[in-house]
């Protein structure tokens, strides 16, 4: 496990991509230029290979440099004009609200779904990234040896060998979290509702992110609870001094955040923030929902530690999924709640009882036999090349003054359009012309960020796709002049 307070890999290779990127930025790297080699850049920056190659690996999911065939690697055309990127912390309203974003969310769900849509607004990648064959054989043969009694022996908690499967991802990073902790459910949502129902009632006041997961302000609508928005910052996440804050004044009975990859900004909490997080939430007795659905979509050498692993008081309840990695439409997700495992198993007994036997054994098998990790790594390869492609796109058709995010791993971006254009607006004309986009008030309790969306770039990239985002970047500049003249 990685130690407190000393340097995480990722810090450095980042740093490192981050001098890089600056100095394409402001010319003394222009394009066509080529980098430094692997050997010179270890001696001059006293760095391994690794951090070297995966600077220049993370500059290239970037679209800021190519590598040649035996020759190194080169500034890409166009580097140094791109998009800025969005760094300053979102400015929520310091009260608690009452949600409801319900309306919006469905339209956006609906479009996302309509045959021949590009779907920039979907919630998951395309289904050509997953093994799905495999998983079909692997399904099959669990099907056929499905026993009289496994279609019940696998209810609440779950499937033992998919259980251990989930514990042995855990231990992989240095995590203690034994298989009886472990509650597989139906997908993530399932088991962040689970863990919701366990540590909250009715009126109850819930920390969420700013912007955050329209998925979140849908469940804590359902039970009655009001949301407390934080600033959150497109690189590092949540603000932790306005995070305490609101905890002092608010009282809430709960945090649902997400610390890697956070939908719908991207960000990554650094370890010691991570470790600063959990330190304070203990500090005030408010329990951590960690919705970590997105860890398996780092482009970087190592997977992030999640939140729970500097938890020492049993009061993370940690959710992941194999829906956004490896079989969205076998729906399974799980939750690790630490102290409150037995109130979330109880909910999930006397709710949905089960998930799918056939499913859970199915993907049992697949983990067992091997070739997860292979299939992890071209579909890190593929987003990332993809992150890569959609961030050209939008520096070649939208308007000047756009920001966006670039993430190190999910398959979102995060784009803020100049302001006054109403993406609202953008959203209804995008759909008429068979394109969807997540406009950003469905990222808010308080139906902020109008001039900002989530695009989901795991799609598949053809010319299509790239003519969709061309002419997503015509519509905003025509709402440009009605802005600027009043109209």
């Amino acid at each position: 496990m990685h130690e407190p307070g000393q340097p995480h890999p990722m810090t450095r290779y980042q740093a490192l991509a981050d001098d890089i990127e600056a100095s394409i930025r402001t010319g003394v790297l222009r394009p066509g230029d080529r980098l430094p080699s692997v050997r010179r850049t270890c001696e001059a920056r006293g760095v391994s290979a690794s951090t070297v190659f995966q600077a220049y690996y993370l500059l290239e999911a970037r679209g800021l440099v190519r590598a040649r065939e035996r020759s190194g690697y080169y500034v890409s055309a166009g580097a140094g004009q791109r998009p800025a990127s969005v760094l300053r912390p979102m400015q929520p309203q310091e009260t608690s609200i009452v949600v409801d974003v319900s309306e919006y969310v469905f339209e956006v769900l609906q479009a996302s779904m309509t045959p021949g849509v590009v779907a920039f607004g979907a919630a998951f990648p395309s289904p050509r990234l997953f093994p799905l064959a495999r998983l079909g054989q692997s399904l099959a043969a669990s099907a056929q040896a499905l026993g009289r009694w496994s279609s019940v022996d696998d209810f609440t908690p779950g499937n033992p060998a998919l259980r251990r499967q989930i514990a042995l991802r855990y231990l992989a990073d240095g995590l203690q979290v034994p298989a009886e902790e472990i509650i597989v459910t139906n997908g993530a949502l399932e088991a962040l509702n689970l863990c919701l129902a366990a540590v909250t009632r009715p009126g109850d006041r819930v920390v969420v992110e700013s912007p955050t997961f329209y998925g979140a302000l849908q469940a804590l609508a359902r039970r009655g609870l009001q949301a407390v928005e934080i600033p959150t910052e497109a690189r590092e996440g949540v603000d932790l001094a306005a995070l305490e804050h609101a905890i002092v004044r608010h009282r809430p009975a709960a945090c649902w955040l997400m610390t890697s990859f956070q939908n719908p900004l991207g960000s990554l909490m650094p370890d010691a923030k991570k470790q600063a997080l959990v330190g304070l939430l203990a500090h005030y007795g408010v329990p951590l929902i960690e919705d970590d659905v997105y860890a398996e979509l780092y482009f970087g050498d190592k997977r992030p530690l999640p939140a729970k692993a500097f938890d020492r008081t049993g009061s993370v309840l940690h959710c992941g999924s194999f829906s956004k990695c490896l079989a969205p439409g076998y729906r399974l997700g799980w939750a690790a709640p630490g102290r409150f495992a037995k109130a979330v198993a109880r909910h999930k007994l006397t709710s949905t009882l089960g998930s799918s036997a056939p499913m859970q054994l199915a993907l049992a098998d697949y983990l067992q036999q091997g070739g997860f990790d292979k299939h992890l790594r071209r579909l890190r390869q593929t987003l990332a090349s993809r992150q890569a492609r959609c961030v050209q796109a939008v520096t070649a058709f939208f308007p000047p003054g756009t920001r966006m995010t670039q993430p190190l791993g999910g398959y979102f971006v995060w784009v803020e359009l100049p302001p006054g254009v109403d993406v609202l607006q953008l959203h209804r004309q995008a759909l008429e012309h068979g394109i969807s986009i997540a406009p950003g008030p469905i990222f808010s309790a308080s139906g902020g960020f109008p001039q900002g969306m989530r695009l989901n770039y795991g799609q598949e990239w053809t010319e299509h796709t790239e003519t969709a985002l061309a002419t997503l970047g015509q519509l905003a500049h025509r709402l440009l002049p009605q802005v600027e003249s009043g109209l």
